[in-house]
C-alpha cells in the first residue's frame, strides 16, 4: 500500500503565511506527495522538499518563479496507477479539456495502468472520470483538483486528497482543515 498526499495552489507566503498544521501531518504521514503548482516561492517549494524526504512530485504553477526547479508536466507511475500532474493553466480550451488532453498525451505505454490526471490552478475541488474518444485512442481519465491546502482565494476552505495504492486499486479521499 502507499499513501499520497495530493496538494495543489498553497501559495505561500502572499496568500498565506504557511501550510496547515493539519496538512504538514497529512504530508509526513504519506509516502509521497505530489504538488501541481502554485508554491510561489523558492521557500516553499523547499518546505515540501523537507517536508516530504524527497518524495515529491511537483510541477510548476503559472505564479511561480521561473527559475523554480520543477517540470511543467510530470509523471508518477505506483502499482499500475500512472499520474500525470500538471497546474492546468493556459488559454487553448477550459480547464478539463486541457487537464485531460495533457493526461492523454503523457499516459506513455501503460495501457492496462488506470490514469489519474492530477491538476490544480481553479482552487476548485474536483473528483470525476472522464471519458475520452479521439480517432483510435480511447480511455478514461480520473481527474484529480485537490483545490487550495491553504485556502487561497477564491475558495473559502483549506482542502487536499489523500490517495492510496493497494495493488493497482486507487482510492481517494478528501480531507479539509
Amino acid at each position: 500500500m502507499t499513501r499520497i498526499a495530493i496538494v495543489s495552489d498553497t501559495h505561500v507566503p502572499t496568500r498565506e503565511s504557511a501550510l496547515p498544521a493539519w496538512a504538514v501531518t497529512e504530508i509526513e504521514a504519506a509516502d509521497h506527495t505530489i504538488h501541481a503548482g502554485d508554491f510561489e516561492s523558492f521557500g516553499a517549494y523547499e518546505r515540501f522538499v523537507d517536508l516530504t524526504g524527497g518524495e515529491l512530485t511537483a510541477v510548476r504553477g503559472n505564479v511561480d518563479p521561473a527559475t523554480l526547479d520543477a517540470p511543467t508536466t510530470a509523471t508518477l507511475e505506483v502499482d499500475g496507477v500512472r499520474f500525470v500532474v500538471t497546474h492546468g493553466d493556459g488559454s487553448s480550451g477550459d480547464w478539463r479539456e486541457r487537464v485531460v488532453e495533457t493526461a492523454r498525451e503523457n499516459a506513455g505505454a501503460a495501457a492496462d495502468a488506470t490514469l489519474v490526471a492530477v491538476a490544480g490552478h481553479t482552487h476548485a475541488v474536483v473528483d470525476e472520470t472522464v471519458a475520452f474518444d479521439e480517432g483510435r485512442t480511447a480511455g478514461r481519465v480520473r481527474v484529480l483538483n485537490p483545490g487550495s491546502a491553504t485556502g487561497a482565494a477564491p475558495t473559502t476552505r483549506e482542502t487536499m486528497f489523500v490517495a492510496t495504492v493497494t495493488d493497482g486499486t486507487l482510492t481517494v479521499e478528501h480531507r479539509t482543515g
